[in-house]
């Protein structure tokens, strides 16, 4: 698995094709918008996806931890789709959760879709966290915020090349802050163009799509 480097507010950051952040210099992992039981709130509205979306995220992040090896976790807000979604976990998902939560120290952030998140989760619940020069909120502050860390968006980016289009989920930094993707198998996404995102950033801004092995840098 190729990395992409960056800095942000002078702290450097690895950027991975999982879409996940790994910052090296504090040994933490870093994820956004996880989004656990979508599949599962989806068919209480009668829209039937495959339920294999927290499996599926769980997987991804046992691996991500098993190559890094973190100290420390922050999951950036939304890690549950809904204010029941942890209840409708298994007991196997349960269980794998509260392992991969003995592994390192999680921090989990607030998210708008998850406000209140359920008291057994091993770690902490914060609201935002600062760690070095860097801060780490759900929502990006609408205001130039130098060291943001910050998800919610789910950006998404699309490159032509040879007449073929290609849309990819994404990270978005000017060097200032950074927005992370969304980490769930059915988060939605965002075109980096829209003013919500175009707005949050000042100078060359850069979108760093996910491929399959690596990340690939375009202007955005």
């Amino acid at each position: 698995m190729d990395e992409t480097q960056i800095e942000v507010n002078g702290e450097g950051l690895v950027l991975t094709p999982a879409g996940a952040a790994w910052w090296p210099g504090e040994r933490t992992l870093v994820l956004a918008d996880i989004h656990f039981e979508k599949g599962s709130a989806y068919a209480r509205g009668r829209q039937f996806l495959p339920p294999y979306d927290t499996r599926t995220a769980l997987k991804r992040i046992a691996a991500l931890m098993a190559h890094y090896a973190p100290a420390r976790v922050i999951a950036l807000g939304d890690s549950f789709h809904d204010a029941d979604g942890a209840s409708r976990l298994d007991e196997f998902e349960r269980e794998t959760l509260a392992d991969l939560g003995g592994r390192a120290e999680w921090i989990w952030i607030e998210g708008n879709h998850d406000p209140v998140l359920p008291s057994w989760l091993c770690g902490r619940i914060v609201s935002e966290i600062v760690v070095g020069n860097l801060r780490f909120r759900h929502e990006p502050s609408p205001l130039r915020a130098r060291g943001e860390i910050a998800g919610h968006l789910h950006p998404c980016a699309t490159v032509t090349r040879r007449g073929h289009s290609i849309r990819r989920r994404c990270f978005v930094s000017d060097g200032s802050r950074l927005v992370l993707p969304a980490f769930g198998a059915y988060a939605g996404g965002l075109d980096v163009r829209e003013a919500a995102i175009r707005s949050l950033f000042g100078g060359r801004v850069l979108a760093y799509l996910l491929g399959a092995r690596r990340v690939y840098a375009a202007a955005a």
